[in-house]
């Protein structure tokens, strides 16, 4: 196993799993409808891309960016669109891709922009959760891969100053191979 790696979370096996569950649960939800899934880059595209490949419905994606951390460990509060959607959402059935929720502030300023263009529906799917450090209380996540303790995760699209990202699995990263302010116990994620 890599130095960087206190501990394997989430298999490789347990994710790919838990993704055909998703899209199964997606699929029977949309059947008979056509779905916009939309990306939040760059921390989803690998989730997003395995998610779609296991969606039996009419589909098409597009992305959109946002920031709210740079190479910080911790959300600065401020949320700014780096990269908008392409195309039009306007009675689009559209359902968000999100890899982490953490506070929930970031995917809540996220679904009011979303809100404002007139979707005809507008759900949540996330591969990663942590309840513990949740601020937005009544924000739903419409289909959720993992619940996930209060610990500093990357791997599976996951990166820590975009690092990790290609590693198939969700793992710990040791404290020495991240920030002070992380090591302080302060979150990840939106």
């Amino acid at each position: 196993m890599e130095e960087f790696i206190e501990r394997i979370l989430i298999t490789e096996e347990d994710i790919q799993k838990r993704v055909r569950e998703l899209g199964s649960a997606i699929t029977r939800d949309y059947q008979g409808t056509e779905l916009r899934v939309v990306g939040v880059l760059r921390g989803a595209f690998i989730f997003m891309a395995d998610l779609v490949r296991n969606i039996r419905v009419p589909l098409s994606v597009d992305f959109m960016s946002i920031s709210s951390y740079g190479d910080e460990c911790e959300t600065s509060g401020i949320v700014r669109i780096l990269k908008d959607l392409d195309k039009p959402i306007t009675g689009r059935h559209v359902l968000i891709v999100e890899d982490i929720v953490d506070t929930g502030l970031t995917l809540r300023h996220l679904k009011e922009v979303l809100s404002t263009r007139g979707p005809a529906s507008l759900r949540i799917c996330a591969l990663l959760s942590k309840p513990e450090r949740r601020v937005v209380q009544d924000l739903r996540i419409d289909y959720l891969g993992f619940e996930i303790p209060n610990c500093f995760v990357v791997g599976y699209g996951l990166d820590y100053a975009e690092r990790y990202r290609n590693y198939p699995f969700i793992f710990v990263l040791r404290p020495e191979y991240y920030s002070d302010a992380q090591r302080e116990g302060k979150g990840q994620g939106g």
